[in-house]
């Protein structure tokens, strides 16, 4: 194995899935078919009907050329080969009514923080789940009456079957490793969040503490509303982790409770960025007027070390010209 294709060691989970999608008939403003391929939150690469081409997304990807410089033309071949099948199985094989229909697949694998390893194959039709794999059983379950047939049909077909397994655990695995190392500037890299506690009246005296958290990377995130130690699951209402066009990461979390008991309250994190897990309270805020005394303090300060470097300035200079006067008298 090549020394750029040695697995790297990660402290998140990361995971590979590609999604295919075939359309029954075009003038919808979609091809006919499409594939993209994702590694965690990046888009690596696109394939359509159009181009008939693996098309790479993002600059990491592009590194997979100095190893292998037919890399993008087997992958086009694999492809096309995907598309031929959705064509020629998928919708020949399959009684549809007249109109516009979808087939989707997404299959994938996920290197897990621990090291377990996880895959998943699952089809849908028209948007809505169809059938999915499972590896243990070499079955796969229908989601509905519709289903059942092509269930059949497949669980027959042993190869088929066996295949979509062996995929998931072995070549989905080693592309992901190798993908890592491409990618592991970018993917691997560790922002830590910056975290901020604000607080807002809510009614009947109680307030409301929301604790956002900013520009994190991974994803992954660990963060919880906890009094005096304890996990508070149940009353904390959560966003969503929304990314941000820089690549990272923000979400919240908020809390209602009695301000009475407000230094009771932390906001718990734990990142990779981190060092340690850290607890955030609310802070009151400096208040102008305190403010305003400190900037004239600090002001004042300023205005002092200036004058006395002034004044030794001044000392030097004539001290220098003193001297000079002396060695001319003499």
């Amino acid at each position: 194995m090549p020394a750029s294709f040695l697995p790297v060691a990660a402290t998140s989970s990361h995971v590979l899935r590609y999604f295919f999608t075939g359309v029954s008939e075009l003038g919808h403003g979609l091809p006919r078919f499409v594939i993209v391929g994702y590694l965690d939150d990046q888009q690596f690469v696109h394939y359509d009907s159009d181009s008939r081409r693996d098309l790479p997304r993002g600059p990491w990807i592009r590194k997979v050329e100095e190893d292998d410089a037919q890399y993008w033309d087997w992958q086009s071949q694999l492809s096309h080969s995907w598309e031929l099948y959705f064509q020629l199985s998928l919708w020949n094989r399959f009684n549809h009514t007249p109109g516009f229909h979808t087939w989707q697949w997404m299959h994938g694998c996920e290197l897990r923080q621990d090291g377990r390893k996880e895959g998943n194959s699952q089809f849908g039709y028209d948007g809505k789940d169809f059938l999915s794999l499972d590896k243990e059983t070499l079955t796969w379950t229908a989601a509905d009456w519709r289903a059942q047939v092509t269930k059949q049909r497949w669980e027959a077909d042993l190869v088929w079957t066996q295949g979509r397994k062996n995929f998931l655990e072995g070549d989905c695995i080693e592309w992901l490793q190798k993908y890592l190392n491409y990618g592991k500037e970018s993917l691997l890299r560790k922002e830590p969040p910056v975290v901020t506690v604000t607080r807002k009246e809510s009614y009947d005296g109680l307030e409301i503490l929301i604790c956002r958290l900013y520009g994190f990377y991974p994803k992954e995130v660990d963060v919880t509303w906890r009094k005096s130690g304890e996990v508070l699951e149940q009353e904390t209402f959560r966003g969503g982790i929304t990314p941000n066009s820089d690549r990272t990461y923000h979400t919240w979390l908020s809390i209602e409770i009695d301000p009475k008991e407000r230094e009771h309250y932390k906001c718990h994190v734990e990142h990779d960025g981190l060092m340690n897990p850290q607890d955030f309270s609310w802070e009151k805020p400096v208040s102008s007027a305190t403010g305003i005394l400190v900037g004239s303090v600090l002001g004042a300060l300023a205005s002092a070390v200036l004058l006395v470097i002034g004044i030794l300035f001044y000392t030097k200079k004539w001290r220098k010209a003193y001297q000079a006067a002396s060695n001319i008298v003499e």
